[in-house]
């Protein structure tokens, strides 16, 4: 792949939001603050939460109520989260971003820290 081709992947391009989950898009408009409020933002082909206003720092926002999962759902949800989580990562970084998760809760901090203590995750106390 070019430079210049690369480049022009790694713009940020404002899309709506992708789901209809009103508490997960309000987190993800305000916690950051997000340079786009209403809208997910595109990088490297990849649906990020939230662009961190005045940064270059792409966000991934989680709002599952974690405290309260039975342990085998909690090991269940971090297995399906943790590959998602490493490959926006891996572009946020390959296109020159940062890379934030914003979970809800302490719990869920530690379960994704615990498999990947390199991650750098932020408690929003956002609810469902």
């Amino acid at each position: 792949m070019t430079e210049e081709r690369r480049r022009s992947e790694c713009e940020p391009i404002p899309v709506p939001h992708a789901g209809e989950d009103d508490p997960h898009d309000a987190c993800a408009d305000t916690f950051p603050p997000n340079r786009y409020p209403g809208m997910d933002v595109l990088v490297g082909g990849v649906r990020f939460d939230a662009l961190q206003v005045g940064v270059r720092v792409l966000w991934e926002i989680k709002t599952h109520r974690f405290d309260t999962y039975p342990d085998f759902i909690r090991g269940r949800t971090i297995l399906k989260q943790m590959p998602l989580l490493l490959g926006e990562r891996d572009i946020a970084e390959r296109c020159g971003y940062g890379f934030v998760i914003g979970v809800s809760t302490e719990e869920h901090k530690a379960a994704l820290l615990y498999e990947e203590p390199t991650l750098n995750i932020v408690v929003t106390g956002c609810k469902r």
